[in-house]
């Protein structure tokens, strides 16, 4: 028995892991620029509303997007536990980033300082996510891989803080929310490709079983409900925040 585990990609689910980072990066470049108030004062929602976009779509929901996109010949189930934690550990990371930046967006210095801290998040989320994966097995790390996928997503992070408060148009916008998905996805794909699959049971197709673990054909049900949840609470927000602007 061939104890490496063959892995392959499903192009579609890549397709549509950037397609899902663009659109969480989107929202959360609009509602970025409505963080700080006319008086300075933080937004509280609109500092939520970007965190879970960014960290909750554009990284987190992309992930596990991504790891559907993953063809591996052994059973493959996650631990919810681990999979909700990394869900908290994005859009943590994110709004600690974005309310840092919010306050002096014109300081290269706080960019950067909350770029790396939300890089650093972003690596953390994807490689918790991994560490929740349950199959008949382990992981063998490639640990130079894995150095230059934290340097990437520390990068992507700096500019995506960076283009959150220095898009002003739509366009623009649009085109920053393509450059960030692509930068949040070269992150993930080049984690995954530090991960080399060892198999050591015999039985490798043997979903796991246990407390708190879901089978791979159940992730796309949990990330689905995760993801409309998140974008039901993104669309009622600005909904409200549009009925709230309008003059009475």
């Amino acid at each position: 028995m061939n104890p490496l585990v063959t892995t392959s990609y499903n192009l579609s689910f890549v397709l549509l892991s950037y397609f899902i980072s663009v659109i969480g990066s989107l929202v959360a470049l609009t509602a970025a620029r409505k963080i700080v108030r006319p008086g300075g004062q933080i937004s509280t929602v609109n500092l939520g509303a970007a965190s879970i976009a960014l960290g909750g779509i554009g990284v987190w929901s992309m992930h596990f997007i991504g790891m559907l996109a993953l063809d591996l010949d052994v059973g493959v189930g996650y631990s919810i536990a681990e999979t909700l934690v990394s869900l908290a550990a994005a859009i943590g990371a994110t709004a600690l980033a974005l309310g840092f930046v919010a306050r002096k967006p014109d300081s290269l210095g706080r960019i950067a300082g909350a770029g790396a801290l939300l890089g650093c998040g972003v690596a953390g989320m994807h490689y918790l996510g991994m560490f929740g994966m349950r199959f008949g097995g382990y992981i063998q790390w490639a640990y130079d891989v894995v150095s230059v996928s934290i340097i990437i997503a520390i990068v992507a992070a700096t500019a995506a803080l960076w283009l959150a408060f220095n898009t002003r148009t739509m366009v623009l916008r649009i085109a920053a929310a393509l450059v960030m998905g692509a930068a949040v996805c070269a992150m993930h794909y080049t984690g995954m490709s530090a991960a080399e699959f060892i198999c050591t049971t015999a039985n490798r197709t043997a979903l796991p079983r246990g407390f708190g673990i879901v089978s791979l054909f159940d992730l796309p049900a949990l990330v689905t409900v995760i993801s409309l949840g998140m974008a039901i609470v993104l669309t009622v927000d600005q909904v409200m925040q549009r009925m709230l602007m309008r003059p009475r």
